[in-house]
């Protein structure tokens, strides 16, 4: 599989639908809201930026990520999510690196946050993978990891 073959698209009148129907694993379910729910937040809250993740032309994931700093003083990764029937091939990193590249475009922005529930394994190896780190911050049952630009 190429890097090159995978994208990230603003969401749009033409692919927001495909991106609902797309499926975590059951063991993920509980970690991840449906793509649906993250996609009518963005529409209240204008702030936040959805996009599809494309791999050859199919669309096979979904990302979202605030654009103006919130708690700890950083830009929050939302949501990133690969269906299942393409898990495993490196897409899932490849777009969150574009989405890393794309965020650090945004003013001042010198740290980014994520949180994610400490059981979900495939959160924390993506994310010590890129270079985020756990400094201790909690925000209820999740953990949040910090990388520094």
């Amino acid at each position: 599989m190429s890097k090159e073959n995978i994208k990230i698209v603003e969401l749009n009148a033409e692919n927001w639908y495909e991106c609902c129907v797309l499926k975590v694993s059951e063991e993920q379910r509980e970690f991840i809201e449906p793509n649906a729910i993250s996609i009518a937040q963005s529409k209240f809250e204008s702030t936040l930026k959805p996009y599809a993740i494309y791999f050859e032309d199919k669309i096979v994931g979904f990302l979202m990520f605030n654009s103006v700093p919130e708690e700890l003083n950083g830009y929050w990764i939302y949501r990133i999510m690969v269906d299942q029937k393409y898990q495993g091939k490196g897409i899932g990193k490849a777009a969150t690196k574009l989405m890393i590249a794309a965020m650090s475009k945004l003013p001042n922005a010198y740290k980014l946050v994520v949180g994610y529930h400490p059981e979900n394994q495939g959160a924390h190896k993506l994310y010590q993978s890129l270079g985020f780190i756990d400094e201790g911050d909690r925000f209820g049952k999740e953990m949040a990891v910090i990388k520094h630009l």
